[in-house]
């Protein structure tokens, strides 16, 4: 199984000997493992839940209170990697009520951006894609809504879109041009916005 396709249906199991544990999307792996590495945070560990929870916003919170309760003790502070992402605050009460701190915005396109570049923008009709739903697009999108077995459902689904919109975090052309394709096949207009981590980097740096 490569990495990628752990982190959509498995997550990743704690690691390391840090103080200060990172609960976080499998989605994000990638870029707070950079982070970490890039700026020599050894204290952080990461633990990240599946990343495919988005397809199932009703399961991160219960997720998430069942992984504190379990590393609670193996750590003198967590901190959540997620945004509210389609929990409807939800997950923002219980880290509350769970006394943990949590990255803020409402999902990874806006924290990427910048959440205060993010709430400006227009892009009502705009799908979004960051470097590792590119990369997982078929797994998050194109099977489970069924489009490798009826294609004819494609303008059902994304008809009211008229953008997508590839968020890139990294300058990896071989990932744009596949951005590119996914936009293609889609039938929308490929739009290509560079972010790198936006306020990933100082949410990390506070915890």
């Amino acid at each position: 199984m490569d990495l990628d396709t752990q982190l959509t249906d498995a997550g990743l199991a704690p690691s390391g000997n840090g103080k200060v544990l990172l609960l976080a999307c499998g989605a994000l792996a990638h870029e707070i493992l950079a982070l970490r590495a890039a700026n020599g945070w050894d204290h952080l560990d990461l633990h990240c839940l599946p990343a495919i929870y988005h397809n199932h916003p009703e399961r991160i919170t219960p997720a998430i209170r069942a992984a504190v309760a379990a590393q609670r003790d193996s750590y003198d502070r967590i901190f959540v990697v997620y945004a509210d992402c389609g929990t409807g605050g939800q997950l923002r009460a219980a880290c509350t009520e769970l006394g943990v701190d949590m990255i803020a915005g409402p999902h990874c396109y806006s924290f990427f951006t910048g959440n205060d570049a993010f709430a400006a923008t227009d892009d009502m009709t705009a799908f979004y894609l960051t470097d590792f739903l590119a990369r997982q697009f078929d797994a998050f999108v194109w099977r489970p809504l069924g489009l490798d077995r009826h294609p004819q459902l494609r303008d059902t689904y994304f008809g009211n879109y008229t953008s997508l919109i590839y968020l890139a975090q990294t300058n990896d052309p071989a990932l744009t041009e596949k951005a590119r394709l996914i936009a293609q096949r889609m039938g929308l207009t490929f739009i290509h916005r560079y972010t790198g981590y936006g306020d990933l980097t100082h949410a990390l740096a506070r915890a």
